[in-house]
């Protein structure tokens, strides 16, 4: 098992006991009021904590507007300019995510670092397969999961030189294959909490695929402390994909639910019935497995393991426990009659 670093960022504690899930704004950063609502929607919707955009000294404005209306934990994302990292910082975000290779000389990397040790805000060194520095492309002879991760180390070499240690890494890619490999990779060369993600993922189709496969066998692997599911739109939908994600292998709690995919021996119309179902125990915090079989074969039996179900007939349905039958439903009635079941339990 990997031993992780503790970081605390506001009043979490990054250590390997819990996966925290966290999204970013996707409202312009000069709209105040946009980004407020959607922090608060996010927050809502179960984000743990938030990045929003810092790009100009104008949006730096966010950071007050933003904590002054949730309670989760708000990262100020920064991009070669150390001073909005210093006016971040001076205006109470919680983390700050930036590469100090590319902020200029070590004096504006010190000055970084000193007023985050002295206001206890860790620095989340974000590297991905397009950012590698040239000499260490040249190393490799491409952004390999090996050079990914050298130019992490280098970045935190930097911090470490002047007194800081507070540090999240992330090393992304939109390749699957590669960010698996590289957060492998690192994660036996350091302690330092990981963030997972692949950057760049793509709509919500392929977005959630991808980040599946490759948030999930990190997390199989015992690697990561923080996750994003990276998706082109909207960003509550990351949420419930990283829920998802993280209810599959059972490191969050709420309703696991199985459906079977029918075949020709269904008599019910499950495939509209099981979309309902989903809908409705989706925000039901119960850690309970809740099956949808089209049919006894698959009712029952493989399903014996669920805390409830139904199995269908012709227009009609068993509802099971345990793989236990207690009694049949007319077809019109089985939507209301489990989710008044679910509620019991």
């Amino acid at each position: 098992m990997r031993i992780v670093k503790p970081v605390k960022i506001k009043d979490y504690v990054l250590d390997g006991k819990k996966i925290y899930i966290q999204s970013m704004l996707n409202t312009r950063s000069d709209d105040i009021e946009g980004s407020v609502k959607q922090a608060i929607e996010l927050e809502k919707a179960g984000c743990e904590i938030i990045r929003a955009a810092i790009p100009d000294k104008e949006s730096v404005a966010l950071i007050e507007a933003i904590k002054s209306k949730i309670n989760i934990p708000l990262v100020a994302d920064i991009h070669f300019d150390y001073k909005l990292a210093i006016m971040a910082a001076e205006a109470g975000v919680d983390k700050i995510r930036i590469n100090p290779g590319n902020i200029g000389d070590m004096d504006r990397v010190k000055q970084v670092a000193d007023i985050c040790r002295e206001k206890g805000i860790p620095i989340r060194i974000g590297v991905n397969s397009g950012s590698v520095e040239k000499e260490i492309l040249a190393k490799y002879g491409s952004s390999t999961p090996e050079a990914m991760a050298e130019s992490a180390l280098k970045h935190v070499e930097i911090l470490n030189k002047f007194d800081f240690d507070d540090i999240v890494i992330s090393i992304k890619s939109s390749n699957v294959n590669k960010m698996i490999q590289a957060y492998r990779h690192i994660s036996k060369v350091c302690n330092y909490p990981l963030h997972l993600g692949v950057t760049e993922a793509g709509t919500e189709r392929m977005g959630i695929i991808k980040s599946a496969i490759g948030i999930g066998s990190l997390l199989v692997d015992g690697i990561g402390e923080t996750i994003r599911v990276s998706l082109t739109g909207d960003p509550i939908k990351e949420i419930y994909a990283a829920k998802d994600i993280l209810k599959s292998i059972g490191l969050y709690s709420g309703i696991e639910f199985v459906s079977c995919p029918t075949c020709g021996r269904t008599r019910i119309d499950l495939v509209s019935l099981a979309e309902k179902i989903e809908k409705e125990i989706g925000n039901i915090d119960k850690n309970i497995k809740v099956a949808i079989m089209g049919c006894v074969v698959n009712g029952p039996g493989e399903a014996k393991e669920a805390d409830i179900g139904i199995a269908g007939g012709d227009g009609c349905a068993v509802l099971f426990k345990k793989g236990e039958v207690i009694r049949k439903i007319k077809e019109e009635n089985i939507l209301e009659e489990l989710l008044e079941e679910i509620k019991k339990l």
